[in-house]
Formats: structure tokens, sequence, C-alpha cells
């Protein structure tokens, strides 16, 4: 393993061109990702999204991606051309969408996009591409996964189409998978066997995982570090463990709004937003 980090981010920027003037969606963003769980949390509208998908080049035109460096295995990814992004995303950073029916194509079955996802980058046989295929499904823990391979998308649970995806992503081995909200959309107890099951992967494969959520419990108990992101800034970097002990008014105003069941009369605070930490 490397002794240095994973990905390297310095002074990320991505800017939007609208008919009011350019709006900054990440601003001045820097950070390391290790061989960890690195969570990064806020609001709708933050920019935690629009960081992971700029890491990829995933941004939708009228953005603009800038920044001094976006390392990976040694490449600036903002300076590498569209045929060296293609051998990177997917095969080397892989990246899980908030909700599989966007992300599976409704007319292809499951087992064919997964045996894809392994010919396009592996370059094994179509039967070899099956084996792996089963291999991986049964990774994800998909009970009879060769009933599942022959399904289409609509044919299979939310939970379940999460768990394709996760197994589609990380069909080529990458170094570092990406989550956006993988478990938004899912009940508790299928979110909790999803992240089981990436904190398994994540652990035996050594690799990054960036997880991006809303949900500071969950990122709490699963991340091993956090990123808090306002107004298209990192206002607070923590420990996952210390969440609950966050200095940054703005951390702390999040905290403060969660329900909690042990106190049944408190009214829930309304988060103060300080203009300072636009440029804290």
């Amino acid at each position: 393993m490397s002794a240095g980090p994973l990905l390297d981010v310095r002074n990320l920027r991505v800017t939007f061109d609208t008919r009011k003037g350019p709006v900054e969606a990440v601003r001045c963003v820097s950070f390391a990702l290790g061989r960890e769980k690195l969570g990064i949390v806020g609001e709708s509208g933050s920019g935690k999204s629009q960081t992971g998908r700029s890491i990829l080049g995933l941004t939708p035109p009228p953005g603009r991606v800038e920044a001094d460096a976006v390392t990976f295995a040694g490449k600036d990814l903002t300076r590498a051309s569209p045929a060296e992004m293609r051998a990177i995303r997917g095969k080397r950073i892989s990246m899980v969408m908030q909700d599989p029916k966007f992300s599976l194509n409704p007319v292809m079955r499951v087992g064919d996009q997964i045996v894809e996802a392994f010919q396009a980058h592996g370059g094994t046989s179509l039967s070899t591409a099956r084996v792996q295929a089963l291999e991986m499904l049964n990774a994800v823990r998909i009970r009879n996964p060769e009933r599942v391979m022959r399904a289409f998308p609509h044919e299979v649970s939310g939970g379940m189409g999460q768990r394709i995806m996760i197994a589609m992503m990380l069909a080529p081995d990458p170094d570092i998978l990406i989550a956006d909200e993988p478990t938004s959309a899912l009940d508790v107890t299928v979110q909790l066997q999803v992240l089981a099951i990436l904190d398994d992967l994540v652990t035996q494969r050594g690799m990054g995982l960036i997880f991006i959520s809303h949900d500071l419990p969950l990122v709490a108990t699963f991340c091993d570090r956090v990123l808090v992101m306002y107004a298209g800034r990192i206002v607070e970097e923590v420990a996952a463990k210390d969440l609950d002990a966050a200095k940054h008014p703005y951390t702390r105003g999040l905290m403060n709004c969660l329900p909690r069941l042990d106190d049944h009369h408190r009214i829930l605070p309304v988060l103060d937003r300080d203009p300072a930490w636009l440029d804290a």
C-alpha cells in the first residue's frame, strides 16, 4: 500500500454560469483521502454532491471545474484528457449514485449490465465475466443471484437495486468508491445491510470511500472522518467519533436540529445562519 493519500484535492472550485451571473457551487475545497471512510455532510445545496461528481469529471455544462490540483495516482485529473479520464472513471474510481432507478438501464437484464462492467474494464471473455458477475452478487449478499441475473431493474426492490449498483461499481476493483447518498431511499433495515456490505468491501479491499450524506448520525457511526460543508465550502473537519463535540456553530446547529427520542417536549431549534460562515 502507498504511504501517501489515494486522492489529494487542492482548492477545488465548481462554478455554474446563470442569467444572474456565475454561481460558485463548490469553493476552495481541499482534502486528502486515504484508505478510509471519509464522510462529506451538509444540507441540500451545500456542494457535497458536486464535489464528488467533479472529481470524476461528471459536472454537467454549463458547470466549470477548476482546481490547483486533483491528484490521483500521480496524475492531476483536472488536466487529464478524455481518454485518460475514461481509463480512470469506473476502473480506478467508481461512483454509486443515490437512486438505482436512474442508474440502471431499464431495458437490459441485471446480469447483462454487470457482465458489461466486467468486460468494459477487465477485457474478460463473456463466460468469465458471467462467473465474476455471479461472484460479485454473492459478495453483496444477494440471495439466488442466478435469478437476479435474469431480472430487469424494475423487478427488483430498491435495496436490491442499490446492491446491484454497488456490485457493478466494484466489479473493476477500484481504488476509490464515491457513494452519493446510497442509502437515503432505503428503509432502516436495508440501509444497515447496505452499509455493512460497504464496510466489509472497503475493509477487505483496502479502498478509500467518500460517503456523501445529509444523515449526520449515520455518518458519525459509519465513517472514520467527516468534512462538513456549508455554501460550497468546508467549514469543519472532525473525527467521526467526535462529531457530537464539533465546534463550528453550523455543525452544532445541524446536530441540535435532530429530534431526540429521550426528549419529547423539546422544540427543535431553527438554524441561525451567520454571514461570516460564507468566508469561514
